[in-house]
């Protein structure tokens, strides 16, 4: 077995600062026995715990594989190693043990003092994806920390899962291979076998395998979006929280697995593979120096997902669960789709003529650029719906006539940074900006002067979401009424602010006409 040996110093001086002197918590799990750590709250730590076989050497590019038991008690005190990922985002901030294709770990943070015996209340639990584009992350990151939620009596789960050419190369070599005739999606798979892991193992933590709610944040919101439509993965959610991101276009959906597989096969020639034998044996780290430039999409594979995504929600076959989803309200930024030209009504019209054609009229009548502040207004509004926020929004929309969704809008902007002179944050809330709020992680980011209202804003935040996972309704004592999005004849939705309110949902006439020009477009990535 690979045990967990120590990390950087920082990591280190991180984890053992938060160890206490009650002694070290065993639990016994299906693979075997394993000793964590307690926090100084009384949250027990258990790190870097396999949930799948190593992905290496002839099981690279295969389904997640079954964990080989182990004898005696494994160290469970630190984390694991983050999967095979270039440094692409700057405000990642790792607790790993380095980087490795030998990756498939995940954390469990169990609330103190867990009820014992037979008759005692299981509590739900949260399992959360990070986001990364796909590309990167880790469940190590100080943000996705489960502490905070676990003093609120959740069991939280963070998984890692495979990124890049490792975890969605497809080949029309690894179909063949395949009893499913699928290949590529194999981050996603990663996923649904620590959802299963999850289930089958829960319960040792004082957790109920029957409440497990998924979350995630942009590549996990939309992962978790993807596992309510997969049938590996539908049946065993409680509830789900998608936070910026759907699997649906116009940037987000899969493509067909053929589309897929000609990538790779772009890939494997670029690098000089002959044979999916070859390209087995490469190094992890050639294959990862080959893609700074390459993106390698989820695909409709036939087996984890047998349609699109959207498809499967339109027909009502998806997880019939409860939805906590939304988005911020700068998801995107005007200079997206101007580029260095300045914001001219001239320069702004030219462009929503390019993106719509015969429809640029209706879409300049819902995004309006006649001087330069409007068009950067309009432009930032349609630049992260583009982006993000629209297939959040249909994500939305069509879960809602088969489950209660909680719909709102994020937009407690940024504090100024801590270090003297550096760069204010953007008037608006961007992309990633809530998950310290909405996880009870503002502490563990050392590069903004957090304020009072950000504490209060983050309280509200982490009720709302835990309250969520209790009972699939954040509603709870104390909070604003955050009414379900599709209860009532106006569509509502929450605005995440200092003072959270709800409102009629704000921009709908935008979105629903961007839903009628992507569902009338033949090419949506216009």
């Amino acid at each position: 077995m690979r045990m967990v040996p120590l990390v950087c110093a920082l990591g280190l001086l991180t984890i053992a600062g938060t160890a206490s002197a009650q002694p070290a918590p065993r639990v016994r799990i299906a693979s075997g026995r394993i000793e964590g750590t307690v926090a100084p709250s009384g949250v027990r730590l258990f790190l870097g715990l396999p949930y799948a076989a190593p992905p290496v050497g002839r099981r690279r590019w295969k389904p997640p594989q079954p964990v080989a038991a182990w004898r005696g008690v494994r160290d469970a005190s630190r984390f694991g190693p983050r999967c095979m990922q270039l440094p692409i985002f700057s405000d990642m901030v790792f607790r790993s043990n380095g980087m490795s294709e030998d990756c498939l770990d995940l954390n469990v943070w169990v609330p103190p003092s867990p009820a014992k015996g037979r008759m005692a209340k299981r509590l739900p639990v949260l399992l959360y994806f990070f986001g990364g584009g796909f590309v990167a992350g880790d469940g190590s990151e100080y943000r996705y920390d489960g502490e905070s939620l676990a003093r609120r009596g959740i069991v939280v789960v963070t998984a890692n899962y495979r990124l890049g050419v490792f975890g969605f190369l497809a080949l029309p070599a690894l179909a063949a291979e395949s009893p499913h005739r699928a290949s590529g999606d194999y981050g996603l798979l990663d996923q649904a076998a620590a959802l299963r892991w999850v289930r089958r193992n829960i319960a040792a933590f004082g957790g109920d395998p029957d409440r497990v709610t998924i979350g995630g944040e942009s590549a996990g919101s939309i992962a978790v979006c993807a596992l309510m439509a997969s049938p590996l993965s539908r049946r065993l959610i409680a509830g789900a929280i998608g936070e910026s991101g759907g699997m649906i276009r116009p940037t987000f959906a899969p493509v067909p697995l053929d589309s897929a597989e000609r990538v790779g096969e772009a890939f494997a020639r670029a690098v000089g593979a002959a044979s999916l034998t070859a390209l087995r044996a490469m190094p992890a780290e050639s294959l990862l120096a080959a893609t700074s430039d390459r993106r390698f999409p989820a695909s409709v594979d036939g087996w984890f997902l047998p349609a699109s995504p959207a498809d499967i929600f339109a027909t009502g076959e998806q997880a019939h669960v409860p939805l906590l989803v939304g988005w911020n309200s700068q998801e995107g930024d005007w200079s997206a789709l101007l580029g260095t030209e300045e914001p001219t009504p001239q320069n702004w019209a030219a462009k929503v003529r390019t993106l719509f054609g015969d429809r640029a009229d209706e879409a300049l009548r819902l995004f309006p650029g006649d001087a330069p502040v409007q068009v950067m207004a309009s432009g930032t509004l349609l630049a992260g719906a583009r982006f993000i926020a629209y297939s959040t929004w249909k994500w939305a929309e069509l879960q809602g006539g088969v489950g209660a969704v909680y719909r709102y809008l994020y937009v407690h902007p940024r504090p100024a940074p801590i270090v003297p002179g550096s760069m204010p944050p953007p008037p608006g809330a961007v992309h990633s900006a809530e998950i310290e709020y909405a996880l009870g992680n503002l502490a563990t980011n050392k590069v903004y002067a957090w304020t009072a209202q950000d504490d209060s804003v983050s309280a509200a935040m982490e009720s709302y979401f835990a309250d969520f996972v209790k009972t699939g309704n954040p509603n709870g004592a104390g909070l604003p009424t955050w009414p379900a999005a599709f209860a009532a004849d106006t569509v509502r939705t929450i605005v995440l602010d200092v003072n959270p309110h709800a409102e009629s949902a704000p921009r709908e006439d935008a979105y629903q006409f961007l839903d009628r020009f992507y569902l009338s477009s033949a090419d949506p990535e216009r």
